[in-house]
């Protein structure tokens, strides 16, 4: 393990899961520090086995199987931390339903029925 892991590992140990904040950091080419409160991106909030987890999930390219041989356990088992792991990060909408005045316009213009446009607002598209 790099002494960046060890670093990352005894900073998740020391926080205990606990939320907090990076105050400072410092570029290292170059030396130039930023102050403020940064927030850790989501992944690196997760406890180092997760991060752990996950970065294997991506390497194996999605494939439980695969999980299931490198870490030793059952696919209830790889699903069921996916499936904890997931309800611990909130995922970013990729395909928004339309802001309510998008699809009154849209009706206005014809485009689509009425039946449709209730839809969109309802969120069944």
């Amino acid at each position: 393990m790099t002494d960046q892991a060890m670093d990352w590992q005894e900073l998740t140990n020391l926080t205990r899961g606990r939320p907090f904040f990076v105050e400072r950091v410092r570029l290292a080419d170059n030396g130039v520090a930023i102050e403020g409160e940064f927030e850790l991106p989501q992944l690196a909030q997760l406890n180092v086995e997760d991060q752990v987890f996950v970065t294997a999930f991506v390497q194996c390219h999605g494939s439980i199987k695969q999980m299931e041989r490198i870490f030793g356990v059952s696919y209830p088992t790889i699903k069921a931390r996916l499936n904890r792991i997931t309800q611990m990060l909130d995922f970013v909408e990729t395909d928004p339903a339309p802001p309510p005045t998008e699809v009154l316009d849209r009706l206005r213009r014809g485009e689509i029925t009425a039946q449709q446009a209730l839809s969109e607002l309802e969120g069944r598209t």
